[in-house]
């Protein structure tokens, strides 16, 4: 072989080196079926050509569950069904062999249905509201991440809370309300008990009309973000250092004149270097089902930069290990889609899996 032809390949096996070092590596991805009982296991496999998902695998279980978390640091799943007898909801600890594949799952009670689950900042509690009477529940767990009765709850005599996550340093819990129960209610959080005390005041008083859903924390700025239900848009507030939000933003992405009448906003995250936000946009009475794009600004503020189709009911969102993908379930168009996120914040549809229609919850590792 002459040099030039060394050097072409050379050249050649050290791109490819290079393609291959920068290809995401696989994960899977977890969604609890209610309308068939079973947890589904999906292989996402990213590839330089395209993008894989696969079904792994279908467990079965023995109760209608629908909302799912993971544990940050254990091989354990929680899923918990949004509604059931007081006291006796039914859930479950799925736990994962070191691949990410199913080993066993152990049943357990909970004491309301949650649309929401979360764990806190040092993992020694899971948290879940209900939206069927708006309660706060907190459940210590064990060494193994089992999770016992609720040592705290909280009722404040609402409906239609709809999301529980703790901000970056664990310090306080903000519950949102939708519809006619408007509010967003702040307290100050102790994670080595999990009791909660209330802010004064407690409501942050959200716009009216906008109805907080589901939100997302900045990584390093005190920012948190809310898909608003109603107002088909996000809202941005500031976390002060006492723990009180204060609305900056309250942003609308309808095209002027497009009435709001039959459509809702659904799940909200950013991605995990605060440069991007999506929100899912279900078109219930209205062929408009898109996945909302922002972009975050040096100050925390949010600029929106566009819409993207989806299936039916975009309802759950998440993203692949890597914050190189999104995953967006649809509930009426019963599918997965990836999306691959580009660097300006774009999103590219790279695969699509038909499964149970009502999926809504995910999660990936």
């Amino acid at each position: 072989m002459n040099n030039r032809k060394t050097h072409r390949f050379l050249l050649t096996f050290a791109l490819l080196l290079a393609a291959i070092s920068q290809a995401a590596e696989p994960f899977r991805i977890y969604s609890p079926s209610s309308k068939n009982n079973t947890l589904w296991i999906v292989q996402a496999t990213p590839k330089e050509d395209g993008f894989e998902l696969k079904v792994a695998k279908k467990v079965k279980f023995e109760f209608s569950g629908r909302v799912i978390t993971a544990h940050p640091s254990k091989p354990l799943l929680y899923v918990t069904a949004t509604r059931g007898d007081s006291g006796n909801v039914p859930g479950a600890v799925v736990f994962l062999n070191k691949d990410g594949s199913y080993q066993k799952h152990q049943n357990i009670n909970f004491n309301d249905g949650a649309c929401y689950l979360s764990l806190d900042k040092e993992n020694r509690h899971i948290l879940g509201v209900s939206y069927g009477n708006g309660r706060l529940n907190v459940y210590p767990l064990d060494n193994q991440g089992i999770p016992g009765k609720a040592i705290t709850t909280v009722d404040e005599g609402k409906r239609e809370a709809h999301c529980i996550l703790l901000p970056p340093d664990g310090k306080n819990i903000y519950i949102p309300y939708v519809k006619g129960n408007l509010a967003l209610l702040q307290y100050g959080y102790d994670g080595k008990t999990g009791k909660v005390t209330p802010l004064e005041p407690k409501d942050a008083k959200p716009p009216l009309g906008s109805g907080p859903r589901h939100m997302a924390y900045h990584p390093t700025l005190p920012m948190v973000y809310f898909s608003n239900e109603q107002g088909i848009g996000l809202s941005t507030y500031r976390r002060e250092a006492n723990g009180q939000l204060k609305v900056e933003q309250d942003i609308s992405i309808l095209p002027p004149g497009m009435s709001k009448i039959g459509l809702s906003a659904s799940d909200l995250l950013i991605t995990p270097d605060g440069k991007f936000l999506f929100a899912g946009l279900r078109g219930h009475r209205q062929d408009f089902d898109r996945i909302s794009h922002y972009r975050v600004l040096e100050n925390g503020k949010a600029e929106f930069i566009g819409l993207t189709k989806a299936d039916k009911i975009p309802w759950g969102l998440t993203l692949s290990p890597d914050g190189k993908f999104l995953l967006v379930s649809a509930t009426t168009g019963a599918s997965l889609t990836a999306y691959r996120i580009s660097p300006n914040g774009d999103l590219k549809k790279v695969a699509s899996l038909a499964w149970d229609s009502g999926i809504s919850d995910l999660v990936t590792r």
